[in-house]
């Protein structure tokens, strides 16, 4: 066993800068307070890369997530994951639940939004649509900032946010949701729905 392995395969530092490497992205080293980075450009949009946990009592679990600002420009919201025993208790105020006529998403998922048509033109996009049937757990939704203790963002910007339980070390899958993201992004912004944002905002 070496340095850049554990007993679970590479760790995950290691995974995150070969990552950071083969997309010509920034790796950035948390120390011993802060979740390691991987920040990076697609098609124009910066999207950051890291881990959080959650306490609660004497658990404790983490989170890979990946994020990136944007600029409203019509309040469009989404949020799409897996059916599963607590598919209910997600529901986004204002927002419905929305078929968008594939099968396999229909099937497999709640797509909820507060417009229906957006919501089934950005889901039968084939590419989204290929990356977000390869995963096996997904999250993926519009957000405000992150809180009180997180970055705050000016007026009018909101967030295209991922998350999954546990962390990430699967470099095929984070690579894909990096594109997952530009994609995203890319299909919202022909939609008229977001923006670049005139200044880049760097996360805590």
């Amino acid at each position: 066993m070496t340095e850049k392995t554990g007993l679970f395969g590479k760790r995950r530092k290691v995974v995150w800068q070969e990552i950071a490497k083969e997309m010509d992205f920034q790796f950035i080293d948390g120390g011993f307070f802060k979740s390691d980075k991987v920040v990076g450009t697609l098609q124009s949009w910066r999207i950051t890369l890291d881990t959080y946990t959650v306490s609660t009592g004497k658990t404790s679990t983490a989170y890979t997530r990946l994020r990136a600002p944007f600029q409203d420009r019509d309040d469009f919201r989404f949020k799409i994951y897996r059916k599963g025993i607590f598919s209910d208790i997600g529901k986004i105020f204002g927002t419905q639940n929305v078929e968008v006529g594939v099968p396999s998403l229909d099937e497999n998922f709640i797509i909820q939004g507060n417009n229906e048509q957006k919501v089934i033109d950005l889901f039968t996009h084939p590419g989204i649509r290929k990356i977000i049937e390869d995963q096996e757990r997904i999250t993926l939704e519009v957000k405000e900032n992150d809180g009180w203790m997180g970055t705050k963002f000016p007026e009018g910007v909101k967030q295209l946010y991922f998350q999954d339980h546990g962390v990430i070390k699967d470099e095929k899958r984070l690579v894909s949701l990096f594109y997952l993201f530009s994609e995203v992004l890319k299909k919202l912004q022909e939609m008229g729905s977001i923006d670049h944002l005139a200044e880049p905002i760097d996360y805590k």
